[in-house]
């Protein structure tokens, strides 16, 4: 497969977000609201955080993408959430899910199935254990997929054939985070190496990539390339950041600083073949 056309993409991604600032819609969880509004800040992006339904349809006349997270899921945010969806679908605007924890409860198992039929999204962005959660509740995969709270305990690697499933079940490019990121409409899986362990040791470093997925998604020509991208702009901050905190306190100002300065043609190097 020739990958150049993709790292072409992902860099054009990468500017267009500066160039054009997208408005991204989040219904997100009260733990990473204003670590992912920094994040799409830093980067670019104009976070807007807000799931009143009286105000949703308005809302979404403005925004450029839509991120549905069910962190701290209760019924009255995920009725938001699937409203939300019908006025983005309505609106042509495109949807990330993030399915935080899905496998860990039957309510965010089934919250993210019955989302990811109702709401059609773009890009379907988790950790391994998310991602094969799914696949086994949508009949596409036998592998046990225990999420320890949010966490993940699988390796991304494990659930790319789940995403491809899942992909093709469902007509959206699906993005696993872990050590390596792959991302796949079904058919093309991409990988985007790069990061640092302590991204793991800061809370709403996932959440944040599925804000800047969607911001990314808003402005590339393919989902395919909006979510490598986003991956590639983590991947890129996250080894810049490592390079000069001591800990994941200062880890998290020098990541956002790191997404300020950020060099977008640094990240053709992040995007790989699987």
């Amino acid at each position: 497969m020739d990958i150049a056309p993709f790292r072409r993409e992902v860099v054009s991604a990468a500017l267009a977000v500066r160039e054009k600032a997208p408005l991204v819609h989040n219904i997100t969880n009260y733990v990473v609201m204003q670590v992912s509004a920094n994040v799409l800040l830093a980067a670019g992006a104009s976070p807007l955080m807000a799931h009143a339904p009286e105000e949703l349809d308005d809302l979404l006349a403005v925004a450029s993408a839509l991120v549905l997270n069910i962190g701290t899921p209760d019924q009255a945010w995920l009725d938001s959430m699937f409203l939300a969806g019908e006025c983005a679908a309505r609106r042509g605007v495109p949807v990330v899910l993030d399915p935080v924890g899905a496998g860990a409860s039957r309510l965010r198992t089934d919250a993210a199935r019955n989302l990811l039929r109702a709401a059609r999204p773009a890009v379907l962005r988790g950790n391994g254990s998310e991602i094969l959660a799914l696949a086994a509740a949508e009949g596409l995969s036998s592998l046990e997929a225990a999420t320890r709270g949010v966490d993940s305990t699988k390796d991304s690697a494990g659930a790319v054939a789940a995403a491809r499933g899942l992909a093709r079940r469902s007509g959206c490019v699906v993005s696993i985070s872990g050590e390596t990121d792959y991302i796949t409409d079904g058919d093309i899986v991409l990988a985007v190496r790069g990061g640092s362990p302590l991204m793991s040791r800061v809370t709403g470093m996932g959440c944040s990539a599925s804000a800047l997925t969607a911001a990314h998604v808003a402005v590339a020509g393919t989902p395919l390339a909006g979510a490598a991208a986003a991956m590639a702009v983590m991947a890129e901050a996250g080894e810049a950041a490592a390079r000069l905190a001591e800990g994941p306190g200062s880890f998290l100002s020098r990541f956002l600083d790191a997404l300020y300065l950020l060099d977008a043609r640094h990240l053709e190097q992040r995007v790989f073949p699987a």
